[in-house]
């Protein structure tokens, strides 16, 4: 069977970054349904769920301070903190992507560097292209999914995640420090990276994302643990 998944993007932009993170999906085993806000989104009708990229989360959701550079989209804080929450609660596995990663370590309890490159005082890397390193945590899932040597991946983002969500553990950081990854370390599978695997699917390390949370996800339609069919696809 194929999992569906459901995935979050942008009302504004959306329509070019889904294609993308649609067929990463696809390349997985699974089929996609994409979810903007102001229309019906639905958890229970999807077999797992990918929150993408786009505009900074609003402080207002962990009790920060608005700095005058954030660019915010309140109508999809709200929507997309509900898609992680309540994927938690259904048992269904998520996959955050940038923004997205942000949003499931701000659903879970956690909070952001509004600024981090400022906070971090590195150079900020603003690209497609994979001209960033990161290095992955031993012992993580992702380490055991993509593998433990530097990764090289693109980066938009300018926040990034300071105090972790309850049940996350850091799975990857830059050379400054800054966190890169994060990961849910019990069911159900969670796993937020800060680049955009969905436009480098030419690497077998950024595939392995979407086929983890494909796995996952059908782990969960066959009422079976998800993080085992994880770690055996981590050894394909």
């Amino acid at each position: 069977m194929k999992p569906l998944i459901g995935i979050s993007t942008s009302r504004r932009t959306g329509w070019r970054v889904y294609p993308f993170i649609a067929f990463g999906v696809w390349l997985a085993g699974g089929h996609s349904v994409r979810w903007v806000a102001g229309k019906r989104a639905e958890v229970r009708h999807v077999d797992g769920v990918i929150v993408g990229g786009g505009d900074d989360i609003s402080p207002e959701l962990y009790g920060g301070d608005l700095i005058a550079s954030a660019v915010l989209d309140p109508a999809r804080d709200e929507l997309e903190k509900c898609l992680v929450e309540e994927a938690m609660a259904q048992g269904k596995p998520v996959l955050g992507i940038c923004r997205g990663a942000q949003m499931i370590n701000v659903a879970l309890g956690g909070d952001l560097h509004q600024d981090a490159y400022d906070h971090y005082n590195a150079r900020k890397h603003t690209t497609l292209l994979p001209k960033k390193d990161v290095r992955i945590e031993p012992g993580t899932r992702l380490g055991a999914l993509a593998g433990l040597e530097p990764m090289r991946v693109n980066a938009l983002h300018s926040q990034a995640v300071d105090r972790l969500g309850d049940g996350l553990r850091v799975a990857a950081r830059d050379g400054s420090g800054m966190v890169q990854a994060v990961e849910r370390i019990e069911e159900p599978f969670a796993l937020g990276v800060q680049w955009h695997p969905e436009y480098l699917t030419y690497a077998h390390r950024q595939r392995a994302l979407f086929r983890a949370l494909v796995a996952a996800a059908r782990a969960g339609v066959e009422h079976r643990a998800q993080l085992p069919e994880v770690s055996a696809e981590a050894k394909v």
